[in-house]
C-alpha cells in the first residue's frame, strides 16, 4: 500500500479509500475500524482520519462498536429494503428521463454496457458482474441530462454496491437480470420513457425481492457476525 500524500481533501481521499475498501469486500461488515491502525497505515494524522469516520457514519458505512471505535455496518435484509426502495424512485426516474431524449441521442446507447454484462456474467466474474451492473445504470443517469441524479444517488449506490458484492459472493448471478436491463435499454432507445420507467423500477424492486429472499433462506454468517481478529489494513486498502 502506497501512503497518502498531503493534499488539502485528504479526508475525502480518506474517505474514498475505505469506501473501497468495504464495497470491495476487502473490509467485510463487522470488521473494526481503529483510529490509531488507520493512521499509522494510510501515514496520515489522526483528524482526516476522524474526520472520514465521520463521513463514512452520515453514510450508513460504518456504526460505533466499543471505546473509540467503529466496525463496517452490516449487510442485511432492511438495509436492502431501505436502500433498493430509493434505488427504484431513482432509477425509474433517470430512465424514463433518458428514453425522452432527442432520437439521435438514444438511438444507439447501452449496447457495449449490455455487452459488458454479457460477457462478465458468462465469465462468472463477480467483480466484473458488479462493475458491469453499476455502469449499466450509471449511463442511464447520465443519458437522463439530469445533473442532479448522480450527485444525489452517489450515497444510494455505495451501500448497493456492497449488497450486490457481499451476496454474489455466495450466489450465483441471474440471467434474467441482464434480460431485464436489455428491456430497459430496448424501451429508451425506443423512447417509450413510461415503459422504460416501469421496467426500470420493477427491476430494481425485484432485486430487492430477490436479495432478501437469499438472506431469509440462507442467513450468511459473515455478513451479520463481527470480526473478532483484527484486520491488517495494508493488506486490503492497498
Amino acid at each position: 500500500m502506497q501512503p497518502l500524500t498531503e493534499r488539502t481533501s485528504l479526508a475525502e481521499e480518506v474517505h474514498a479509500r475505505l469506501v473501497d475498501a468495504m464495497v470491495s469486500g476487502s473490509l467485510p461488515p463487522g470488521t473494526p475500524l481503529r483510529q490509531e491502525r488507520l493512521a499509522e497505515e494510510l501515514n496520515v494524522s489522526r483528524q482526516p482520519i476522524i474526520q472520514a469516520l465521520g463521513m463514512l457514519r452520515r453514510d450508513g458505512l460504518i456504526e460505533p462498536a466499543g471505546r473509540r471505535g467503529y466496525k463496517v455496518a452490516p449487510v442485511d435484509a432492511a438495509l436492502v429494503r431501505h436502500v433498493y426502495d430509493v434505488r427504484a424512485a431513482l432509477d425509474g426516474l433517470a430512465a424514463g428521463l433518458a428514453a425522452a431524449r432527442p432520437d439521435a441521442v438514444r438511438r444507439d446507447v447501452l449496447l457495449a454496457e449490455e455487452e459488458a454484462g454479457r460477457q462478465a456474467l458468462a465469465g462468472g466474474d463477480v467483480p466484473a458482474l458488479v462493475d458491469a451492473d453499476i455502469a449499466f445504470h450509471q449511463k442511464i443517469y447520465a443519458l437522463s441530462d439530469n445533473p442532479l441524479l448522480p450527485e444525489a444517488s452517489a450515497a444510494v449506490w455505495r451501500h448497493i454496491r456492497r449488497v450486490m458484492r457481499a451476496v454474489l459472493e455466495k450466489r450465483a448471478a441471474r440471467a434474467s437480470v441482464w434480460q431485464e436491463h436489455a428491456g430497459i435499454a430496448a424501451a429508451i432507445r425506443d423512447g417509450d420513457a413510461a415503459l422504460a420507467r416501469q421496467l426500470a423500477e420493477r427491476h430494481a424492486l425485484g432485486a430487492a425481492d430477490q436479495l432478501i429472499r437469499w438472506m431469509t433462506e440462507q442467513p450468511d454468517t459473515e455478513t451479520h457476525t463481527k470480526t473478532t481478529q483484527p484486520v491488517r489494513f495494508g493488506s486490503v486498502l492497498g
